[in-house]
């Protein structure tokens, strides 16, 4: 890994924590609140690339189960992986290597509504997958119901995919994918 990719991936780590700090959003049918944290994961992933950006989430999710309060809320430590938002921040690595390996694919002919689609499907959908079936398991309910309550997440995550889309278009010459494709 080059010095620069792994300054990116801190810093990513550093901006991911530093959306935490913003005071989540209580639900009261759902135990798991709403954040901007998703939308650093989607930003990992769009703009560092499929190896980067994971390598960034997992740092996080490293240092979150080493006690800092990096999460929403200021939560940190063993216990949040044993609580309701378990599957969520878990399925950030993942999300972050499916984001980046697709704008990778799709990063010679990049336009705001490829990039609007990756996000939807690997920074909403898939973590909303993963992260939902886990919270029900965890708080006894159905996944079904979990599935159900996940909804309510879908409009703020579908403008914060549209949000970083743009960005990126913005700042897409920066780019660890850019200069990894003007290498090749």
């Amino acid at each position: 890994m080059k010095t620069k990719e792994m300054v990116f991936a801190a810093l990513f780590t550093a901006f991911i924590a530093v959306l935490g700090m913003i005071p989540p959003i209580p639900l009261g049918f759902i135990p798991v609140p709403i954040t901007l944290q998703t939308l650093g994961v989607m930003l990992a992933g769009c703009f560092l690339g499929k190896k980067t950006g994971t390598i960034s989430l997992i740092l996080f999710i490293v240092l979150v189960a080493l006690g800092l309060p990096l999460l929403s809320g200021g939560r940190g430590g063993l216990s949040v992986f044993v609580g309701p938002t378990a599957g969520y921040f878990l399925s950030w690595p993942i999300a972050a290597f499916c984001i980046g390996y697709m704008t990778e694919k799709v990063w010679s002919t990049l336009k705001l509504w490829k990039l609007i689609v990756i996000n939807i499907v690997f920074g909403v959908v898939l973590i909303s997958l993963i992260g939902a079936p886990v919270m029900a398991l965890i708080t006894h309910t159905s996944i079904w119901a979990g599935l159900i309550g996940a909804t309510a997440f879908l409009p703020g995550d579908i403008i914060k995919a549209i949000i970083v889309a743009i960005i990126v278009l913005q700042i897409k010459a920066i780019s660890p994918i850019e200069e990894k494709v003007q290498n090749s």
